[in-house]
C-alpha cells in the first residue's frame, strides 16, 4: 500500500532553507487573537454560501500566504481553457521544485493525461502535476499565472495575487474572504468538485500505476460524518496548515476557511469545532455521532446474524440430541415391545401347541375309545358267536368241556 499523499508527506523541505521558521500570521501576532470557539488557526471564516451570512470570523481580512489553496484557482483556469482532458502531459525537470525541494511521486519522464494531472493536483496536492498543467496551458506558464490573476479580479478577489500554479511560493497570497469566493465558484464545476473530494484514486501513469489518497482526512473518513462538496488543504511554513471546504450542515451550504493552524490535526479539529458549534446553535443532531451509528449498523447486523446463527446451531444440536434420545428411547421401547410381543407370540405358540396337543390327545382318546368300543363290540360279537357255537355243541351232544372239566376235578 503506497504512503498517503499530503502536504505533510513532503517533508521538512516544505520551507525554504534560508526562509522563515515562523508563519506570517504568527509573526504578525494574529495567532493570539481571541475568539469564542478558541480556535487554533490564526484565521477562520464560516459563511453561509446561499445567504452570504458570516457565522464565524477571525482575522478574515488578513492578507497571508495560502500555500496549496492556490491550486483551486489553477484548476478553475485549466477547466475554463477547455483543453482536451485526454491530452498526454510529460513531467519534466521544469516541474521539479528546486526552491523547497518538496517530494513528488511523479518522476521526471512520467506521462499522464491532463485529467489525471488535474485530479492529483486537487485531491493529493501534487505539485509537479500542477506545474505541468501550467506549462501545458495555452501560451505557457506565464500566461497561466496571468489568467489566474485575471480570474481573481473577475470574481472580486481584490486582495489576492498569484505567482505560480502550485502555491509553493509565499507570494501566492489572499484573504479568507477571497478564498471563500473562490471555493464557491469551484463548487459550480461538478468535475472539479468531484476531483477535489475523491477519497483515493489509482492513477494511470503510462507504464505504471500509483494509488493516491486524499490529503484531507475528513474526506477519507466516513465516520467523520462530513458532507464535503469541495475541499483543499495547503501547507508551507509561511502559511501554516491551511484548509478550506464547501460542506453541507443541516441542509445549509457552508464555506469554511482556516489558515495558519499549528498542525494537520489542529486544522481538522478547528473545522470540527466550528461544525459542532453550528449544530448546537441550530439544535441539530450531531452528524458525526449519527454517521458513526450508521457505520456501526452493518457491524451490529453481522454480529446479530452471527448470534442468531449460533443460537440456531445450538437449537439444532439440542433438537438432534433430543431426537437421538427419542429415537433411542423409541428403539428401546420398540425393542421392548418386540421382546414382549415375541414372548407373547411364543406363549401363544406354546398355548396353541398345548391346545393342539390336548385336542390331539382328546382326539386320540376319542379314537382309542372308539376303537375300544369297536373292539369291545367285535369281541362281544366274537364271544356271542363262540357262545352260540358252544350252545350248538351242547345241543349237538358233542360237548367236550364238560368232560374236560370233570377230569380236571378228579385230578385235583
Amino acid at each position: 500500500m503506497p504512503a498517503e499523499e499530503s502536504e505533510t508527506d513532503r517533508g521538512p523541505a516544505s520551507a525554504s532553507p534560508t526562509g522563515p521558521t515562523l508563519s506570517y500570521a504568527r509573526a504578525a501576532g494574529l495567532h493570539h487573537t481571541p475568539d469564542p470557539l478558541r480556535l487554533n488557526s490564526s484565521v477562520a471564516l464560516l459563511v453561509n454560501q446561499d445567504s452570504g451570512e458570516v457565522l464565524v470570523r477571525k482575522n478574515d481580512q488578513a492578507v497571508l500566504p495560502i500555500a496549496s489553496l492556490t491550486k483551486l484557482m489553477t484548476a478553475l483556469v485549466v477547466a475554463e481553457a477547455k483543453q482536451p482532458m485526454d491530452e498526454t502531459l510529460t513531467i519534466t525537470e521544469e516541474d521539479v521544485d528546486t526552491e523547497r525541494h518538496s517530494r513528488s511521486r511523479l518522476r521526471v519522464g512520467t506521462t499522464l493525461t491532463r485529467e489525471e494531472a488535474l485530479r492529483l493536483a486537487l485531491m493529493s496536492s501534487e505539485n509537479r502535476a500542477a506545474h505541468a498543467l501550467g506549462r501545458a496551458y495555452p501560451g505557457g506558464l506565464e500566461k497561466m499565472v496571468a489568467a489566474m490573476n485575471a480570474k481573481a479580479a473577475q470574481l472580486g478577489m481584490k486582495n489576492t495575487v498569484y505567482v505560480d500554479p502550485t502555491g509553493l511560493s509565499n507570494r501566492n497570497q489572499s484573504t479568507a474572504r477571497d478564498v471563500a469566493v473562490l471555493v464557491s465558484h469551484v463548487g459550480r464545476d461538478e468535475q472539479l468538485a468531484q476531483f477535489s473530494t475523491t477519497p483515493s484514486h489509482v492513477a494511470d501513469l503510462g507504464k505504471r500505476t500509483l494509488q493516491y489518497n486524499n490529503s484531507n482526512r475528513l474526506v477519507r473518513s466516513h465516520r467523520a460524518g462530513w458532507d464535503i462538496e469541495v475541499q483543499k488543504t495547503g501547507y508551507i511554513v509561511e502559511a501554516g496548515r491551511c484548509l478550506t471546504m464547501l460542506t453541507k450542515v443541516g441542509g445549509q451550504n457552508l464555506i469554511m476557511v482556516l489558515l495558519d493552524a499549528d498542525t494537520n490535526g489542529a486544522r481538522l479539529a478547528d473545522a470540527e469545532r466550528m461544525r459542532r458549534w453550528l449544530v448546537a446553535q441550530w439544535g441539530l443532531p450531531d452528524p458525526a455521532v449519527a454517521e458513526a451509528k450508521d457505520d456501526d449498523k452493518p457491524v451490529r447486523k453481522v454480529a446479530a446474524r452471527k448470534k442468531a446463527d449460533d443460537e440456531d446451531r445450538k437449537k439444532d444440536k439440542a433438537v438432534a440430541k433430543k431426537d437421538g434420545g427419542t429415537k433411542t428411547a423409541a428403539a428401546k421401547k420398540d425393542g421392548g415391545k418386540k421382546t414382549t410381543a415375541g414372548k407373547k407370540d411364543r406363549r401363544d405358540d406354546a398355548d396353541k401347541s398345548e391346545v393342539a396337543s390336548a385336542k390331539g390327545k382328546k382326539k386320540d382318546a376319542k379314537s382309542e375309545a372308539s376303537a375300544g368300543k369297536k373292539g369291545s363290540k367285535t369281541q362281544l360279537a366274537a364271544d356271542r358267536k363262540k357262545d352260540g357255537k358252544k350252545e350248538d355243541t351242547r345241543k349237538d351232544g358233542r360237548v367236550r368241556q364238560t368232560f374236560a372239566s370233570g377230569k380236571d376235578e378228579q385230578k385235583s
